[in-house]
């Protein structure tokens, strides 16, 4: 989550869609893709031990996650950069409480993701 708020923060400051820009993107979908696949072991978890309760609760919580990752993969596929503002709105949203007063992630740890998503559709239709 702290990685989601770094980024739509340096975002923010983005003057125009640079390679950088695409990257912070890409690295976005990323971060909502873990956080769902989590979402996802942990119902499993809680199904199985019959909780079934706990384990709606927890996806309804989490919901979005899924819901961003895939629509910030199509604006991104499709290079739809005006609705790039919007989501980066709805996903503020939910990172709002967390504090970033410095910046602590290297840039290094989502230059390329954007080649490494489109390199994933490419692999994924061969």
């Amino acid at each position: 989550m702290r990685t989601i708020a770094e980024i739509l923060r340096r975002l923010s400051q983005e003057q125009e869609i640079s390679e950088a820009s695409k990257d912070m993107v890409a690295m976005l979908v990323f971060c909502l893709r873990g956080i769902d696949s989590t979402v996802e072991e942990s119902m499993v978890a809680w199904e199985k031990r019959g909780y079934w309760k706990k384990s709606d609760e927890f996806q309804q919580k989490w919901w979005w996650a899924s819901r961003l990752s895939k629509s910030l993969e199509t604006l991104l596929r499709n290079e739809d950069w005006e609705k790039l503002p919007e989501a980066m709105m709805q996903l503020y949203g939910y990172v709002a409480d967390l504090k970033v007063n410095r910046l602590t992630r290297d840039p290094d740890a989502w230059r390329g993701a954007y080649q490494k998503l489109v390199a994933e559709k490419r692999a994924s239709s061969s």
